[in-house]
């Protein structure tokens, strides 16, 4: 039998994975929200979580590309690099910032990564 939990955190990682596989945007931005209202945990955990379960998540997306032969491989190692930069100066940062900080600037982000979308969408 699957504790409560459990099953929470198999839903929250389906729907991220199913969000990132189709959309090519990290599943954080599913991720994230689930993590903290399902599963109760603070924005920070949420978001270091996220990132550990992405790695598995983008592997298995990255497969189902790879077999279609989508992928510009000639851009992942710069992008790769600039990711692992970013990602590692980014995960600094968000230490120092506090729970509201961290919540408003992430629901902000995602409001605005919505708007361009919408506009763009003509």
């Amino acid at each position: 039998m699957i504790l409560p939990r459990q099953a929470r955190s198999i839903l929250t990682g389906t729907l991220a994975g199913l969000y990132s596989g189709l959309t090519g945007v990290g599943g954080g931005a599913i991720m994230v929200p689930l993590l903290v209202r399902l599963l109760g945990m603070d924005q920070h955990r949420a978001h270091a979580t996220s990132l550990a379960v992405i790695v598995l998540t983008a592997a298995a997306a990255l497969l189902g590309y790879g077999l279609q032969d989508a992928v510009s491989w000639e851009l992942v190692p710069p992008l790769a690099a600039g990711g692992m930069i970013g990602g590692y100066l980014g995960a600094r940062l968000m230490r120092r910032l506090s729970e509201r900080a961290l919540r408003l600037g992430f629901g902000l982000f995602i409001l605005s990564v919505c708007i361009v979308m919408f506009l763009s969408a003509r």
